[in-house]
């Protein structure tokens, strides 16, 4: 193979010792239809292919049923949620109480962070504020509840949580029956700009000194500092922390095929452009939001090259 024939398709130049890897798709487990890993899944098997590395998208039930996936299969790759990599590292009850040792992290997708919108007219502009204060945060015992309940402990406050889902979470908001509304998802977040485009309000979260907290508690989140501007009308930096969302594959993937992914993928000039609109984090520079799970060590050889040294 010449040179030019064998950097317009790394995967084969890259797996010549793993030939059975190269000759069928990696198949990418995302989530089902109207979750946000479904798209960015498409979006980067498409890149992939571009590159001369076949790959698809397949839905799934999300993070738990893609790290159970990818545990099994040396050819399957993974959407994954940190919080549901502990579960699984630690083989909780949430991942059937099987410990997964397999799961390695390739690279970073994108944060979920967590902020907590007011109504100017309720005074409310910062956490502790919120002391016996009625505050949505969406389906009952899901992460989010799990978040603002652990923030809540460590500011020491108590928060009445109400559940529902985030279109009645911004109508309860609007309506008065509750006095805020905490959600986590990519910046900005969706249900918080409904709230801005239909009355004064203030986005704001926990804080350096509260966040500091719950990531020793929970490691698998990290800080999270959104610029003003980032939603109408905010004037200032929003104080938080999100948990990060990883593309993990099976140890025994080939160090070569891992590194040609990774590289590929890292290696876009505008990943929001070329990948997908929610892919915009997707760079070498935040892989160190993940200090919970081992990286693969052919995505390690990328980030070396290009200067980032990770566990």
């Amino acid at each position: 193979m010449n040179r030019r024939a064998a950097m317009a398709s790394p995967l084969i130049a890259l797996t010549q010792p793993t030939q059975a890897q190269a000759q069928a798709p990696l198949r990418i487990f995302a989530a089902g239809p109207g979750s946000a890993f479904l798209p960015y899944a498409e979006g980067l098997a498409a890149y992939l292919r571009q590159g001369g590395i076949p790959a698809e998208a397949r839905t799934s039930a999300g993070s738990l049923q893609n790290l159970a996936l990818v545990e099994d299969d040396p050819l399957a790759l993974g959407t994954a949620f940190l919080g549901s990599v502990q579960d699984a590292l630690q083989g909780s009850q949430a991942a059937g109480g099987r410990r997964h040792v397999a799961v390695r992290a390739l690279f970073p997708m994108y944060e979920t962070a967590f902020h907590i919108a007011a109504l100017t007219s309720s005074g409310l502009t910062r956490f502790n504020q919120l002391n016996g204060k009625r505050v949505g945060a969406g389906p009952a015992r899901g992460p989010a509840e799990s978040f603002l309940r652990a923030a809540a402990e460590a500011a020491g406050i108590h928060i009445e949580v109400v559940s529902g889902d985030p279109s009645a979470m911004t109508e309860g908001l609007l309506s008065g029956a509750m006095d805020a509304l905490w959600q986590g998802a990519i910046v900005p977040i969706p249900s918080l700009v409904a709230v801005l485009g239909r009355a004064p309000a203030i986005i704001f979260g926990p804080g350096n000194e509260v966040t500091a907290r719950v990531i020793a508690r929970m490691p698998y989140l990290a800080p999270s500092n959104t610029p003003a501007g980032s939603y109408p009308g905010q004037g200032a930096p929003v104080a938080s922390f999100a948990a990060w969302n990883f593309v993990i594959a099976n140890a025994a993937l080939s160090d070569a095929t891992a590194y040609a992914i990774t590289r590929q993928v890292l290696s876009a000039a505008n990943p929001a452009a070329e990948i997908h609109p929610s892919a915009a984090a997707t760079r070498a520079a935040n892989a160190v939001n993940n200090r919970i799970m081992p990286f693969h060590p052919g995505a390690l050889r990328y980030f070396r090259e290009v200067g980032f040294e990770l566990a």
